[in-house]
């Protein structure tokens, strides 16, 4: 009789994170796997799976206009509860630190079934930066039975808060899962991608830019559109891409502040896909986004880091990522920095996040709950 495994997920990054994962799972006759979305992004995690052909047996669907993060846990808290009562699974799977994988692990916590912590041990320190994520990994580390650490980095601040049964380091599944995209995109072809993006002149070197988080909203969202002026007024033969959220935190501020730049290309918001073929074309990335910086070393490119803390300290020690936070002439300088080094230079960073083999541990790991 084989296992039961469940899955909760409920954003595009736990998509991403948790696809390669899955589909592994699926092709193996030890477990049956169970997929459960909440919908807390929906059309942005309908993309994500659907481009790794991967279908939620259960759908949540939770998302109201305007819901309040606290009704949105104690939904997604009853709704993985009952889920779980009626497969009754072995094991349930979370990613990171949404408040979709806090609910998904309290639930399986109090229904007595062991909790496996994808992305386990992450800190930055503070419970208020980023917000609500840190209070949610922090406090998933005390449920969780199986901490599936992606650095030594990460599992060392678990051994530091005492927790030491259950932690493995396996690597990050983000390397899985964009190795995996960039292999799907390869097969079917980068024509429609090239087409889709003509406004961009890809023989020039391009920066590569996203800022979303609500930690950047206000003046620090003002002073790094201040730096991205002053960069593209200072490399003219270089293009900057920025695809805008659609949060009006943002947008409002990004349309007004960086119209007319003459090489600066304002896009929507991009698909997985398209996000990863666009990366896989950077020469530099400026980012306050925690998986972009996980992903960048992946592919070699350098990333300047947008914020004024980061969980993912290994990029730093390693060089692959500059903590320039909203400071803008730091930005500045360092972006002026990193140009000027030659693309051999800049690529030669060392990747410590993963092999791309992490999916393959975390399946041998859960045979042994």
């Amino acid at each position: 009789m084989k296992k039961k495994a469940l899955f909760i997920l409920g954003t595009r990054p736990e998509a991403i994170k948790v696809a390669p994962v899955i589909r592994y799972f699926q092709q193996s006759e030890i477990f049956e796997t169970i997929v459960v979305s909440t919908g807390q992004h929906r059309e942005m995690l309908d993309q994500v799976m659907g481009f790794f052909e991967i279908s939620p047996d259960v759908d949540l669907d939770l998302m109201e206009p305007n819901q309040s993060l606290p009704e949105l846990t104690a939904k997604a808290l009853a709704g993985s509860s009952r889920i779980i009562v009626e497969h009754q699974p072995d094991i349930v799977f979370v990613q990171g630190d949404t408040s979709t994988a806090f609910a998904g692990g309290m639930a399986a916590f109090l229904n007595e079934v062991p909790v496996a912590h994808i992305e386990a041990g992450l800190r930055s320190g503070r419970m208020d930066s980023p917000f609500p994520e840190e209070a949610n990994r922090v406090l998933l580390s005390k449920l969780a039975s199986l901490h599936l650490a992606p650095t030594q980095g990460a599992a060392d601040n678990l051994l530091a808060e005492s927790i030491t049964g259950g932690v493995h380091v396996v690597g990050n599944t983000v390397v899985d899962a964009l190795l995996l995209g960039l292999k799907i995109i390869r097969k079917r072809g980068e024509e429609a991608y090239f087409k889709r993006f003509n406004m961009i002149d890809f023989e020039r070197e391009m920066i590569l830019i996203t800022i979303h988080r609500r930690e950047s909203f206000g003046q620090p969202l003002l002073n790094i559109c201040a730096a991205i002026r002053m960069i593209a007024q200072r490399h003219p033969q270089k293009t900057l891409v920025y695809p805008v959220h659609p949060n009006p935190n943002v947008r409002e501020v990004v349309n007004r502040e960086l119209a007319g730049i003459e090489n600066l290309r304002l896009l929507e918001p991009l698909e997985y896909s398209d996000f990863i073929w666009m990366m896989s074309k950077a020469s530099l990335i400026l980012t306050d986004s925690g998986g972009v910086q996980e992903e960048a070393p992946t592919l070699g490119i350098p990333v300047m880091v947008a914020r004024e803390v980061t969980e993912r300290s290994e990029g730093v020690d390693a060089g692959a990522a500059v903590m320039v936070g909203a400071n803008t002439d730091l930005i500045v300088q360092t972006a002026d920095r990193l140009l000027s080094l030659s693309v051999e230079e800049r690529s030669g960073i060392v990747n410590p996040y993963g092999d791309g083999k992490t999916s393959s541990r975390i399946f041998e790991l859960a045979q042994t709950i």
